[in-house]
């Protein structure tokens, strides 16, 4: 007669912890890949949109957009270039994909308008990019944040690459200044105090920095203090003190 083996009680729970070991090892590091493999769709996202907005400017004789002013959403980018994309997808990063205005929360969460919109939209938008205000073609004497001398209208200037044009961002635009403070907490949402408008772009999303498309339409990865280092508009001071940082910021790396 042949004797019968199996596995012993002893030998299935060394099996298991050693699984459960490669587990833990494994699981941080897929984590990681699948945070980078976002980051990466995100630069393709934006590298879609940079060829969106030189589809609009070819078609206006190298101009961009209105932009808002008055009461006026319908010149805004949603509205002006809803015929260069399809897919409203687009509109989201793909580490922020749920609206708030359905529940999402933290720096994950993407900007909402409910259903309805606003007066004006004429459509339902949802997204987590934003675009630098300053860019834009307002007519004269109807510039909504500052005078006009301050606003890119055309790609067509030196200094393109340093100039932010459309990134990822807790709402669909802002009009940025050097003096800006960054937000108190590291959720737009929690912090108080007047809401500066470089807090729509001080986004924690990819591991300390964001992907933003210039107005030479190239996409780079930059660190949020680099934010304060950006020419958002003509007359921004790029040499300006940098602000004190909140705590949640404090170990970010510099410029």
């Amino acid at each position: 007669m042949h004797r019968r083996r199996g596995f012993t009680l002893v030998e299935l729970l060394v099996v298991i912890a050693i699984i459960a070991l490669l587990m833990s090892i494994l699981m941080p590091a897929l984590a990681k890949v699948r945070k980078q493999a976002k980051a990466v769709l995100c630069q393709s996202n934006l590298k879609q949109w940079g060829v969106c907005f030189t589809m609009y400017t070819d078609e206006y004789d190298g101009y961009f957009h209105e932009g808002w002013y008055g009461s006026s959403p319908a010149r805004h980018w949603m509205s002006v270039l809803r015929s260069c994309y399809k897919e409203p997808e687009l509109r989201f990063c793909p580490m922020a994909t749920k609206p708030r205005s359905e529940g999402g929360r933290g720096v994950v969460s993407a900007w909402g308008i409910f259903v309805g919109g606003w007066s004006g939209w004429g459509e339902d938008d949802y997204g987590s990019y934003g675009i630098n205000s300053w860019v834009c073609n307002t007519p004269a004497g109807q510039e909504y944040h500052g005078p006009p001398e301050k606003y890119w209208r055309s790609p067509n200037v030196s200094g393109t690459a340093n100039i932010p044009l459309f990134l990822d961002a807790w709402w669909f635009d802002g009009w940025p200044e050097p003096t800006d403070e960054p937000l108190e907490f590291e959720d737009r949402y929690l912090s108080s105090g007047s809401m500066e408008q470089m807090g729509d772009f001080c986004v924690n999303r990819h591991e300390r920095s964001l992907n933003a498309l210039f107005l030479d339409f190239s996409i780079r990865k930059v660190g949020l203090k680099q934010l304060w280092k950006l020419k958002w508009h003509r007359t921004f001071d790029v040499g300006s003190p940098e602000p004190v940082w909140p705590e949640w910021m404090e170990n970010f790396p510099d410029f």
